[in-house]
């Protein structure tokens, strides 16, 4: 039986892999900016070009002052727009160059990993198999050392 995803949940798995695809990113900001730009130009009866250098200019957060909205639903809807480019967009953008910055390139991939855990097991299967022969129990050889003499 599948479980159906709360809301929180399904918008923190939207959210990662919008973070994890550049091209999703770029492709939401762009959509972003279109769609306000349309609503501007509906709610405002303003031109498209005019609009759309509204829309730009807020989600920037520059907020130049030469074009604002004047009904309450363009002022709802730039608060929205701020909202999101400020609180989801830039912070996505931020933390996806952020983590290309710092990666490391000594870091082990998946795959590596996967192949080392294998191989231990397998040398830890040896270890064990060598010590049933010689009679070496786990317990005895998980005490230390006898500590050397002071002679």
């Amino acid at each position: 039986m599948r479980v159906l995803l709360t809301p929180f949940r399904a918008i923190y798995r939207g959210l990662v892999r919008l973070a994890n695809s550049p091209r999703n990113l770029i492709l939401s900001y762009l959509l972003l900016i279109v769609v306000c730009s349309v609503l501007y130009r509906f709610f405002e009866r303003e031109s498209l070009g005019d609009s759309l250098w509204w829309a730009v200019v807020t989600a920037s957060t520059v907020g130049y002052g030469d074009i604002s909205p004047g009904t309450w639903q363009g002022r709802v809807m730039a608060a929205v727009l701020i909202s999101v480019m400020v609180l989801i967009v830039v912070p996505l953008i931020t933390a996806h160059f952020a983590s290309k910055l710092i990666v490391d390139h000594d870091a082990f991939r998946h795959e590596e990993q996967e192949e080392l855990k294998n191989n231990l097991r397998h040398v830890r299967r040896l270890l064990e198999e060598l010590a049933a022969r010689q009679g070496v129990t786990a317990e005895d050889s998980a005490d230390p050392p006898p500590a050397p003499s002071d002679r």
